[in-house]
């Protein structure tokens, strides 16, 4: 997987990043606010710079998720719930830090007293009753949970480092993107551009404060800035060769077509990490194949779920966040949790394109995906997390196989469309349909050799390429217009990073031994 490394920027690229501003989204939202300043501009003092630099931008906070590895069956509820009850806290702590700016200008030590403090106490809370819902089943008290409770005040400068800019480790997606590229090389963002970012047509922000010029992130000003974006014919090409195919490789394809969303199936939820909670995600999801899915769906509910694919047997739920732009409009979630309140504002696009593959292992033959089995690709919290499990693709039509991006969005030429692509983990322990962290269950292939290890089997792998027109970004003196982003929680700046993609698989009429054999012989189905 990509692993943080300093950022080689160039004197453009070299951004001090704060200043003081607010957005006020209509009827009733929540305030937001994400400051951005550039070091040179005219205006700038040395003073004004260090000052800026050192504002919180925002919170980042340790995934106490990711450190549960197992969970009693009968204590899962209880947990989940409690998971879903720590991001809530994280969203009202960074609604918090961003309505209160000029407090925070009068008072230094406010962020730390006033918001993270408070926050250390209710995350203590929250743990200790996950520890006494594994106890109460007779199972031992996790003792990884134990320091997670403190977080942390992030600059922006921090922020933009950890997942905003050039990415020039090495990624890992373990395999194949749809292209029948291999994209565990190495990935490089290009030059990055950083500075000030507009409000891509907005109403505009409230007073700054002394300490610098305002200029918000985004539209909702809790990103993305202009260090998220590049001009994808300025990146040098980073991808590389797929691995070489074995004698017993699995060379077929399976492709099931299940439209693009056009009937507008969205909701806030995520049954896969908050079952039970609404508005788990809290940023909305586009959803293709099963029609059935929020967070109170079962196995049962997915059977009588009906389908948008063409194959009225894959009832398969599909589903990612949506991307937005940022042109100053609105949409029907302007004034609702998940959407407008929590930051993730504008119109929302629906693909041109969404394409559904599986394919083979370059090492072996493949066995069929269990029922119910749940993936989750990618990191929905890279901002904070860091990248090491990122796997998120931005590229453009004409440039697939040449550059991928994961820490910044492409500026595509006229003509060309913006791609996202997925490539999720297609390697199964054989025996879990899911695992308490929703990772340990699955793992990607080998990327050199595409072998499964640790007993692993290789199981169809699950791609996809969602196209978007979308009319490109233009960066000027720092500053970008008509941005688009993906939607995402409130404290991750919209960050290109942190896409990710959902899938649970559901078959009828032995489906899924259709699509393993399918591949295991070569063959190009439909």
């Amino acid at each position: 997987m990509g692993r943080n490394t300093r950022k080689r920027r160039s004197p453009l690229a070299v951004r001090a990043v704060a200043a003081s501003a607010a957005l006020a989204i209509g009827g009733g939202g929540l305030i937001w606010a994400n400051f951005y300043a550039s070091a040179h501009e005219t205006n700038s003092s040395p003073n004004t710079t260090k000052a800026a630099a050192a504002q919180v931008a925002t919170i980042s906070c340790p995934d106490v998720g990711q450190k549960l590895t197992s969970v009693p069956a009968n204590a899962k509820s209880n947990v989940d719930a409690e998971l879903a009850t720590l991001d809530k806290q994280i969203t009202e702590a960074y609604a918090r830090l961003a309505s209160s700016r000029q407090a925070q200008a009068n008072d230094a030590g406010f962020v730390q007293n006033a918001i993270l403090s408070p926050l250390k106490d209710k995350r203590s809370a929250v743990i200790g009753r996950i520890k006494i819902d594994f106890t109460r089943v007779g199972a031992a008290a996790p003792t990884t949970l134990d320091g997670l409770a403190a977080c942390t005040g992030t600059t922006a400068n921090q922020a933009q480092t950890t997942a905003g800019g050039q990415n020039n480790g090495q990624q890992n997606n373990g395999g194949q993107n749809n292209n029948g590229q291999n994209n565990g090389g190495q990935q490089n963002g290009g030059q990055q551009n950083g500075g000030q970012q507009n409000n891509g047509g907005a109403a505009a922000s409230a007073a700054p404060s002394a300490s610098a010029p305002a200029n918000i992130g985004g539209q909702a000003g809790n990103g993305p800035v202009a260090a998220d974006f590049v001009d994808i014919t300025k990146v040098a090409a980073n991808v590389q060769g797929k691995p070489q195919k074995s004698a017993n490789a699995s060379r077929g394809t399976f492709t099931t077509a299940c439209g693009v969303n056009a009937n507008k199936n969205h909701n806030t939820d995520n049954v896969i990490v908050a079952p039970g909670v609404t508005n788990g995600a809290h940023h909305l999801h586009d959803y293709v194949g099963n029609q059935k899915v929020n967070a109170f769906s079962s196995n049962n509910t997915f059977l009588q779920g009906g389908t948008s694919c063409q194959n009225k047997n894959d009832l398969s739920s599909y589903y990612w966040p949506v991307v937005r732009l940022q042109d100053g409009s609105q949409d029907f979630d302007q004034n609702a949790d998940g959407g407008g309140k929590e930051g993730n504002v504008g119109k929302i696009l629906t693909p041109v394109q969404a394409q559904i593959k599986y394919v083979g292992s370059p090492a072996s033959k493949v066995v069929a995906m269990p029922q119910f089995l749940r993936i989750i690709t990618g990191d929905a919290k890279t901002t904070t997390n860091g990248l090491a499990n990122a796997n998120a693709h931005w590229s453009c039509t004409g440039f697939e196989n040449k550059v991928q991006l994961t820490s910044q969005y492409p500026i595509c030429p006229q003509g060309s469309n913006v791609v996202r692509t997925f490539a999720f983990q297609s390697c199964w322990d054989g025996q879990n349909i899911d695992s308490a962290n929703h990772r340990t269950h699955v793992a990607f292939a080998d990327p050199a050799s595409g072998v499964c290890g640790n007993g692993f089997k290789a199981i169809p792998q699950l791609t996809m390429r969602l196209v978007y027109k979308i009319t490109p970004p233009v960066l000027q003196n720092g500053v970008v217009k008509n941005a688009f982003a993906v939607d995402g929680f409130p404290e991750q700046l919209h960050k290109s990073a942190t896409d990710h993609d959902d899938f649970i698989s559901v078959t009828t009429g032995g489906l899924a031994n259709k699509i393993a054999n399918c591949i295991n012989t070569g063959k190009q189905c439909r």
